[in-house]
C-alpha cells in the first residue's frame, strides 16, 4: 500500500486554561491518501477546527506524530514549515481571507511571491487560474466588488497558485447560498478529478456525503467513526 500523503498517528492537542486541561483533539488517527477526497466532519466543539490546523501543519501536536509525505513535521522549524506548507498545501477559508486592497489577480499572485516565482510567471499563472475559475473578466476587481461566490472562487484560485498537492478547504460553503455553495463544491470535485488531494472540513453531512469519498466523524476530540463511499452507498470501516 502506498504511503499516505498525510498521516496523524495518535495525535492529541491539549490546551491549559487555568487548572483545567482542554482536550481539543484526543488521540486521533487520520490517513489521507494521495488523490483522495476526505472530509473531517463534526458539530461545533467536536475538534474539527483543531484537527484542520494539525492536518494542515498550521499547528503541532501535544503528543503523537504528524507525517507529511512520511516526514515528521515536528523536525521542522517554523520557517521551514511555512515553506513546506506554501509548496504542498493550498488553504481555502470560510471567510475567504482575501486582501481587500489587492485585486483578484494580485490576491492570486501573492502566494507565488513568497516562493520566489518571477513576476512574468506570476502574471501568466494567475491569468490561467482566473480562467480555470471563470473569473478572468473580474481580474482587476477588488474583493468588495465581487459577490461571495466570486470571492470564494478567487480564494480557490489563490490556493492553487503554487500548484500544491493538497487543497485544505475549511467550511468553504459556510458563507454562501445553497446554489453558489454547490458550484464551489463542484469546482473542488473537478480539481480532485485532476489529481488534487482534497481535505474538506465541514459540519454539514450533506456537503461531505455528496462529494467526499471518505469521512472522519469527530465528536469530543475523538474519531467517532470512519465511513467510506462504495458505489452509491456508505460503509463504516471503524
Amino acid at each position: 500500500m502506498a504511503q499516505p500523503i498525510i498521516s496523524l498517528q495518535e495525535v492529541t492537542k491539549y490546551y491549559h486554561m487555568g487548572d483545567a486541561v482542554v482536550k481539543a483533539v484526543d488521540g486521533i488517527n487520520v490517513d489521507i491518501e494521495n488523490g483522495d477526497f476526505v472530509a473531517i466532519m463534526g458539530p461545533s466543539g467536536s475538534g474539527k477546527s483543531t484537527a484542520m490546523n494539525l492536518v494542515g501543519s498550521l499547528d503541532l501536536a501535544t503528543h503523537g506524530k504528524i507525517l507529511l509525505n512520511g516526514i515528521n513535521i515536528e523536525k521542522f522549524g517554523e520557517s521551514e514549515l511555512a515553506q513546506l506548507r506554501g509548496r504542498k498545501i493550498g488553504f481555502i477559508f470560510q471567510s475567504f481571507n482575501l486582501i481587500p486592497n489587492l485585486t483578484a489577480r494580485e490576491n492570486i499572485m501573492l502566494p507565488m511571491l513568497f516562493q520566489d516565482i518571477s513576476l512574468e510567471e506570476r502574471k501568466t499563472r494567475s491569468l490561467e487560474l482566473l480562467k480555470l475559475v471563470e473569473l478572468q473578466d473580474r481580474m482587476d476587481h477588488y474583493p468588495n466588488q465581487l459577490s461571495g461566490g466570486q470571492q470564494q472562487r478567487v480564494a480557490i484560485a489563490r490556493a492553487l497558485a503554487n500548484d500544491p498537492e493538497i487543497i485544505l478547504a475549511d467550511e468553504p460553503t459556510g458563507n454562501l447560498d445553497t446554489k453558489t455553495g454547490e458550484n464551489v463544491m463542484n469546482l473542488l470535485t473537478n480539481l480532485n478529478k485532476r489529481g488534487k488531494t482534497i481535505i474538506l472540513i465541514t459540519h454539514a453531512p450533506d456537503v461531505a456525503m455528496n462529494h467526499a469519498r471518505k469521512i472522519y466523524w469527530l465528536k469530543d476530540g475523538k474519531v467517532e467513526k470512519v465511513t467510506v463511499k462504495k458505489g452509491n452507498s456508505w460503509a463504516t470501516i471503524k
